[in-house]
């Protein structure tokens, strides 16, 4: 039931309602187009469509098109159609399970990249020690990173790739039950540049950014301790993504200032570190296994 706006005897624009009756989890944003080209609505939240909105278009508009501008791209393309005030009242909105077989090896030079995406390659190793509580005092980590090179024929060819040594893992989590380091960024230690090394650890707002080196196949780094600010606060908030529990850190009980005494060790009977890969989908990491070299605390 479009209302029209009149201009004289022509007719110039009409309303219409643009609402979606089902919605997946993965979505979130829209923008929402029509036919000619016309921009209605920019980052537009799946809820507020849900509920439905009041748009108007050109009088010769006949299709409206919405773009999800999430991690989940696609355009939904609707004919704009005559119906009653009661059909309109009747229709609902539901979520509904969107999942999806997901392509792989669509591009043989890429690896956790799914339709145009970065997915975070994410592995966790966990430490059981003894009878005494231990002071975690590195992190050595023996990982082979690759980089596959373009095929030509179109055959997968396995020799098509090199190792390489400036790719690694640039997020690291190391926690326990009651202690945390926050999210640590890493980056590759300054090379003959000693004014550039001086500059880390480097405090953000949401992270602490630190220092890896290699050597002898071994990635290794350091330069960390707990900052939760309540233990009685949990490390961890359940993020709405698929498998997500444990997923996402509790940064308002994170404390990334800078703290020149009384740093808080990583110490317990275990503790679990978790490495992150999110900014790049080049790079293929073997990760073989890894050391947390430790010194037994007494009290």
């Amino acid at each position: 039931m479009p209302n029209c706006n009149l201009l004289g005897t022509a007719v110039i624009a009409k309303q219409i309602f643009v609402k979606i009756t089902e919605m997946g989890y993965r979505t979130s944003y829209f923008n929402v187009t029509d036919n000619l080209g016309t921009v209605l609505g920019t980052n537009v939240y799946k809820n507020d469509l849900c509920d439905g909105i009041y748009y108007y278009v050109p009088y010769n508009a006949t299709e409206i098109i919405l773009e999800s501008i999430g991690k989940c791209r696609f355009f939904l393309h609707r004919e704009i159609i005559q119906l009653s005030p009661a059909q309109i009242a009747a229709l609902e909105c539901n979520v509904v399970n969107t999942g999806t077989l997901w392509r792989h090896l669509t591009d043989t030079k890429l690896t956790n990249n799914f339709y145009g995406n970065i997915e975070p390659y994410v592995i966790e190793y966990p430490f059981i020690y003894q009878y005494h509580d231990e002071i975690l005092q590195n992190v050595k980590d023996y990982t082979v990173a690759y980089k596959y090179l373009p095929i030509v024929d179109g055959v997968y060819n396995e020799n098509a790739k090199i190792q390489t040594n400036n790719k690694y893992f640039n997020k690291v989590i190391i926690y326990n039950g009651q202690q945390c380091t926050g999210l640590l960024k890493l980056v590759p230690k300054p090379m003959n540049n000693l004014s550039a090394y001086n500059t880390y650890p480097i405090y953000n707002t949401d992270s602490k950014t630190i220092l890896y080196t290699k050597s002898d196949s071994f990635y290794q780094y350091n330069t960390f301790w707990s900052v939760v600010k309540n233990r009685e606060q949990p490390l961890f908030n359940t993020g709405c993504e698929s498998l997500s529990i444990d997923k996402v850190l509790n940064q308002s009980n994170m404390d990334y200032g800078v703290k020149s005494f009384n740093k808080d060790t990583m110490r317990a009977k275990g503790l679990l570190v978790r490495h992150i890969l999110d900014d790049t989908s080049d790079a293929h990491l073997v990760s073989q296994f890894i050391i947390a070299p430790s010194q037994i605390s007494y009290k």
